[in-house]
């Protein structure tokens, strides 16, 4: 998994060509070790080959088994309180916002979201930028069962740019059902992540880029110990 630091519109166009179809491929050697903050140029090169190294292999394959061709992963945005259903905050609506900047050039197809609404709202100005209604998926039995439904209904949309909005137990567990790392639950303060997944086939490892969008987390976002999922 690569973690990145980069403005947000930037890294917006950088995902506009991962879902180009690839004319030509060969033997590969994928090799980069980015710094914490990196380049445009660096950036745009490190997601070219995460695409050209993740799609060669399914157009190889039936286009039917053809995985999507990137799916991205955030978090709701901030909320309003602590209630079951709770709206956005203001600090919320504009990560929302900043989250639609930052895909503007992403050309999302598809937006995953659960039935609270604060996943419905994180993800609505970039539905309404794209003209888009979101596949809401309930929790049902368990969570395991939900991360298991959400990951299969975006490998259902073959070829496309996936928009997944979920909350901070399953966002790690979403991008690990999809071939990621498996990571620890989210901090309750961590709200800037953008996970970037470019799946392969099932059960084979996926290439991943971890960056943020909006106002940054604090530091203390990144470590907490017995925090209560929410």
């Amino acid at each position: 998994m690569v973690s990145l630091s980069t403005p947000s519109r930037q890294w917006g166009r950088a995902v506009v060509g991962i879902s180009g179809a690839v004319s030509e491929c060969s033997d590969m050697t994928l090799f980069f070790a980015p710094r914490r903050t990196a380049t445009r140029r660096e950036l745009f090169r490190t997601l070219a080959l995460l695409a050209v190294t993740a799609l060669c292999p399914a157009m190889v394959q039936a286009q039917a088994a053809a995985p999507p061709a990137l799916v991205l992963v955030v978090r709701h945005a901030e909320k309003v309180d602590n209630s079951a259903d709770p709206a956005l905050s203001e600090a919320g609506i504009a990560r929302a916002r900043a989250l639609a900047e930052a895909l503007v050039d992403a050309k999302i197809e598809h937006v995953i979201v659960t039935q609270r609404q604060r996943t419905r709202l994180t993800a609505g100005p970039t539905m309404s930028a794209r003209g888009l209604t979101p596949e809401a998926i309930g929790f049902g039995a368990s969570m395991d069962a939900h991360v298991a439904e959400v990951a299969a209904a975006a490998r259902k949309q073959t070829g496309k740019v996936v928009l997944i909005v979920g909350h901070s137990n399953t966002v790690p567990a979403i991008v690990h059902a999809l071939g990621g790392p498996k990571m620890a639950d989210l901090c309750d303060a961590r709200y800037a992540s953008l996970f970037s997944v470019v799946p392969g086939a099932v059960g084979a490892e996926a290439r991943v880029v971890v960056s943020s969008f909006g106002v940054p987390d604090a530091p203390s976002a990144m470590s907490c110990a017995g925090m209560v999922p929410r």
